[in-house]
């Protein structure tokens, strides 16, 4: 792979397996994540760089981008003195997958005080309601744990 910023290579194949894996991308898509990854100084790549460095076609490149610009897992950038559109990766992603993450959560203790409420009325069983109590508490707990962090950044 040529490259127009510094990577550790094995870093690098760590990253395109992880976030391949946790986001669902398809395997270029995964690849320009994790290069983006390395653009420590934020200035960016352009469309024709990308294009350069993975050796693909305009078409893969830009079904990618399109792709984890969808995902808002990177950003465009327009510079003032280009026409060229730049991409980096999108540091609100940490907040925005926290409180996606936070929101299903949250659901999930909604549906589960339903289903125990319909439980204890059909079937009285301490363990069980025990059982309920202990994971609620650990979903508000990191609930609240997220929160707190994500107020940080």
């Amino acid at each position: 792979m040529k490259t127009n910023i510094k990577i550790e290579q094995g870093i690098y194949q760590e990253l395109v397996d992880f976030y391949g894996g946790i986001f669902s991308l398809p395997p270029l898509a995964a690849k320009i994540y994790a290069y983006l990854i390395f653009d420590f100084e934020k200035k960016g790549l352009s469309f024709d760089d990308l294009v350069t460095v993975f050796s693909a076609s305009k078409s893969s490149v830009s079904t990618s981008i399109n792709f984890l610009l969808n995902a808002n897992l990177i950003k465009p950038l327009n510079k003032i003195d280009e026409r060229k559109r730049y991409f980096l990766v999108n540091e609100e992603f940490i907040s925005i997958r926290f409180q996606e993450i936070v929101e299903r959560m949250k659901r999930e203790i909604k549906i589960l005080e339903q289903l125990n409420t319909y439980r204890e009325s059909y079937h009285q069983n301490q363990e069980l309601s025990d059982r309920y109590i202990i994971y609620k508490s650990l979903l508000e707990r990191n609930i609240e744990n997220i929160e707190d962090t994500l107020k940080k950044l």
